[in-house]
């Protein structure tokens, strides 16, 4: 472990035990002090992942660390120097699914344009990771059509991750769809009634459909990192330093 001043304590370690270096929490941080970390993580491994950033945050760390990007839409910065054939890349989810050679397939599904931000948190983390994955957007279930024109891409993945706010029925209706694991995630987007997400939460607990677990409100990074894990497991041999 390395302390840095009196602000961080770093386990260098946990990419041997956990499968993945330690990734960073970037909200309540100051610029100055993400850039300390990233840059001192990236001294030892080959990828570093922070989440929940700002403009501020990835202005300090590209000062450091000129490879550093930002993809701005969910508040995520990396940096990945890792082989070809693992490396991703890209400043926008699109780009960075695109540029992946993960493996298995996990694939998100996000009920409206406003959770985007969250699926994609998710999708990201997968990716880096190690998965495939697909992302699927806007297929909500008031329009139920939608999610059904995908149904052989929902049906052909490893685990699913499914995205919602407002009363977050999507994961119930999914999950009578595939023979698969669900991470359902409630988000913070509704009306007054939806209680910034807790209604949602609630709905996706109480699922009549089996084979639905859920993450905490918003926790796109949380729901990635356990769709990564049933998706690709270590003995796959991922090549993570």
């Amino acid at each position: 472990m390395t302390q840095l001043d009196s602000f961080a304590t770093l386990d260098f370690d946990r990419a041997r035990r956990c499968g993945f270096p330690e990734v960073v929490f970037g909200l309540g941080k100051t610029p100055e002090q993400v850039a300390a970390i990233a840059s001192k993580l990236i001294e030892v491994h080959e990828v570093v992942l922070i989440t929940r950033v700002t403009h501020a945050h990835a202005t300090a760390l590209k000062e450091l660390q000129s490879d550093a990007s930002f993809v701005e839409n969910c508040g995520i910065l990396y940096i990945d120097r890792r082989s070809e054939d693992v490396r991703i890349s890209g400043t926008t989810c699109r780009e960075i699914l695109a540029s992946s050679k993960g493996q298995g397939k996990v694939v998100v599904c996000c009920a409206g344009t406003t959770d985007l931000p969250v699926a994609e948190e998710a999708a990201i983390t997968a990716c880096i990771m190690g998965s495939h994955v697909n992302l699927i957007a806007d297929v909500g279930v008031a329009g139920v059509h939608r999610i059904l024109n995908h149904q052989e891409l929902v049906q052909s993945a490893r685990v699913l991750i499914v995205v919602a706010g407002m009363e977050g029925a999507l994961p119930s209706l999914v999950a009578g769809l595939v023979d698969v694991p669900i991470i359902a995630v409630p988000t913070s987007v509704g009306y007054g009634a939806s209680f910034g997400g807790i209604a949602a939460l609630l709905a996706m607990l109480n699922s009549c459909a089996g084979g639905v677990s859920v993450v905490n409100i918003d926790n796109g990074f949380g729901a990635g990192q356990i769709a990564h894990r049933i998706n690709a497991p270590r003995w796959l041999d991922l090549r993570y330093n």
